[in-house]
């Protein structure tokens, strides 16, 4: 499990656009009959995908990690960017759609990832997790079925729909807050103004993106902003310190996570484009 160690807002204007390529962007999450996973020490996040490709996919333990099993200490949050699959938890089987949601909570020792039963191949499995200092109940959640809140407007290019899953309203967990976000045909700003929280690490995974599109995802602090040229299904962390906003070449989906001092999805901190440099 590859390390990414925690930065701060001084190293940013010393770097090169491959230096914050090597310290922010995932570029590799999913790769067939792989569970390939990045461990980042903002907030202790590990992130990465599963990608069954006809097998089946086990999730352990990792020395990084110093457990036994996975989700000894931890909690994950799974959401499918493929084909159907499923996700089979201490024996409980999950069938997961493309873009639904699940929930795993902390004490679950055995989890296994594969394609859907009835043959159907591709699934693509992204996970995101965290410390946990106790256990939640497993849960499941379909599109559509989490909140769903429309925000934005085609006028300043950024209509989209958000739905929440993970959130202090809606599945509950330790640390995890999370959900996916599509932009409507013609928008392209994820969000806009940004912003920060400066009590939560926020990691981002594009997906949906034509082959030949990529996303110009803004970081930084806002006096001191850079880019990154991010492609299809691949992820990019986002300390705390950092404000997180991308802009597409063409309309696309996101999935956004994140783990810190709060779970309160309102908690963030405007940068209005008038203070970005």
């Amino acid at each position: 499990m590859p390390q990414r160690y925690a930065t701060n807002p001084a190293q940013i204007p010393g770097m090169t656009t491959q230096d914050l390529r090597d310290t922010y962007l995932i570029p590799d999450v999913f790769v067939p009959g792989e569970i390939r996973l990045t461990y980042t020490h903002h907030d202790r996040i590990v992130l990465g995908g599963a990608v069954p490709a006809g097998g089946v996919l086990e999730l352990g333990g990792y020395p990084e990690i110093r457990s036994d099993y996975f989700l000894e200490h931890r909690e994950v949050g799974i959401v499918n960017v493929g084909g159907t699959g499923t996700v089979t938890a201490d024996g409980e089987v999950y069938t997961l759609v493309k873009g639904a949601c699940l929930y795993l909570g902390r004490g679950i020792r055995s989890v296994a990832f594969a394609d859907a039963a009835d043959g159907e191949t591709g699934a693509q499995f992204y996970l995101f997790s965290a410390p946990a200092h106790t256990a939640y109940p497993a849960a499941l959640v379909s599109p559509g079925e989490g909140t769903v809140r429309e925000l934005g407007d085609q006028v300043t290019s950024n209509r989209r729909t958000l739905n929440q899953y993970i959130h202090e309203n809606g599945v509950r967990s330790c640390q995890i807050v999370m959900g996916v976000t599509q932009l409507h045909p013609g928008s392209m700003w994820n969000t806009m103004p940004a912003h920060t929280h400066d009590r939560r690490t926020e990691c981002y995974l594009y997906f949906d993106l034509p082959e030949d599109a990529r996303v110009i995802h803004l970081m930084g602090e806002r006096e001191e902003t850079r880019h990154l040229v991010i492609a299809d299904r691949q992820a990019v962390i986002s300390p705390s310190w950092s404000l997180h906003s991308g802009v597409g070449t063409s309309a696309y989906t996101f999935i956004w996570a994140m783990a810190g001092e709060n779970q309160a999805f309102d908690d963030m901190d405007a940068a209005p484009v008038t203070d970005l440099r």
